[in-house]
């Protein structure tokens, strides 16, 4: 089994990913016979082990230093050789972090000095880490006044719950006395209900933002003919209506953060929807049902959005049943489906409640954050 979990910088940007694996074997198929690096480019990967000695030759051949960096359990410095052997990975390119706090009696060699810690209880003291040696990786990190904590400790990566964490209304929908949440609730409904696209167009005009957001995409290079795009129509034209429809879905969480930072919500969706879209295509459900799987993981994350009950965001949407009953209830194979997508890691039960398997599980998750990578980089 293989967990993987994204990691985030102070710029609200994915760097890299975390993978565990159950075995070196495993990691040895990961890394030897799929294209793991090739899915999750420019991201870096961050191996998690508990034993310094599945670090063999053949497995050390299949992890590139310039992409891989490699997590080891402080405990296991202690074993007899250990020390000396990341010391040795460490000088010859790769980048070591050393997972947890020392024990007494273990000195850690003074050339590992990038450090990773379980910030899921607390985050060390303000200062307490030299960042000249990071960045330094902080995970379980599960609340926003957490990971300020951690900010403050001196680390510099990310990886945890807070970026879905439920929070009181900020700043975002208080400067117009809740105008933007009803517009994007009005955006929301039409596009729920396959709306005209003059209607679309009439609502998307009124958000100056969103216009941008959606004028910068089509002119991307993942879509870029040549020609540039400077209208709503010619947006529908180039890159097609039920394509225009799903980007319109992530774009409702492209509006920055109050501090100017892009907003991590919109990553998070992108994948969810493309995790379950994924599964409804590998079992074999025509283009509308994967579109609504794809709509379902996107809107999952409505209530953080808008800092409002789920419930009341669905209301009016005129959702088909299986996506309000998944998003209400998490019932149905869609809402099961939803559940294990939002686990973050690897849970057996969900996947069998999901009928989900492990191969193909992967190979979705490999797609999945190769597709949100990929609009992190042209939204």
């Amino acid at each position: 089994m293989v967990d993987l979990r994204t990691v985030a910088n102070a710029q609200n940007e994915w760097v890299a990913l975390s993978l565990r694996a159950d075995s070196g074997a495993t990691l040895q198929t990961l890394f030897g016979t799929t294209d793991l690096l090739a899915a999750i480019a420019p991201l870096d990967c961050i191996v998690q082990f508990d034993d310094p000695a599945i670090l063999t030759q053949n497995l050390l051949a299949v992890l590139p230093p310039n992409r891989v960096l490699l997590a080891v359990p402080v405990q296991a410095l202690a074993q007899d050789d250990a020390a000396r052997h990341m010391t040795e990975l460490q000088a010859g390119g790769y980048r070591v972090l050393v997972d947890g706090v020392a024990p007494p009696g273990v000195t850690l060699p003074p050339a590992l000095r990038r450090l990773a810690r379980d910030c899921s209880a607390d985050a060390p003291p303000p200062g307490s880490l030299a960042s000249l040696f990071g960045p330094h990786l902080a995970y379980g990190v599960a609340t926003h006044a957490r990971l300020r904590a951690c900010e403050v400790a001196g680390f510099g990566w990310f990886s945890g719950d807070w970026v879905t964490e439920h929070r009181p209304a900020d700043a975002q929908f208080e400067t117009d006395d809740g105008t933007s949440r009803r517009r994007l609730l009005a955006m929301l409904a039409l596009l729920a209900r396959d709306a005209d696209s003059c209607e679309i167009e009439d609502q998307l005009k009124q958000d100056p933002g969103l216009c941008y957001h959606l004028l910068k995409l089509v002119n991307s290079a993942a879509f870029s003919c040549g020609t540039p795009i400077t209208s709503f129509g010619q947006a529908i034209t180039r890159i097609g209506r039920r394509q225009l429809q799903r980007w319109l879905q992530l774009l409702l969480y492209a509006h920055q953060a109050p501090d100017g930072q892009p907003n991590l919500l919109l990553l998070v969706a992108a994948l969810r929807g493309a995790l379950l879209e994924a599964l409804a295509r590998r079992d074999g459900l025509d283009r509308n049902a994967q579109d609504l799987a794809f709509m379902c993981g996107v809107f999952s994350l409505l209530d953080r959005l808008f800092h409002m009950p789920m419930p009341e965001v669905v209301r009016g949407l005129g959702l088909v049943a299986q996506v309000e009953d998944a998003l209400l209830r998490r019932s149905g194979l869609l809402g099961r489906r939803l559940r294990l997508a939002e686990a973050g890691s690897v849970d057996a039960a969900l996947m069998d409640e999901a009928r989900v398997d492990p191969a193909g599980w992967w190979q979705d998750q490999l797609h999945a954050h190769h597709w949100a990578i990929q609009v992190a980089r042209n939204v």
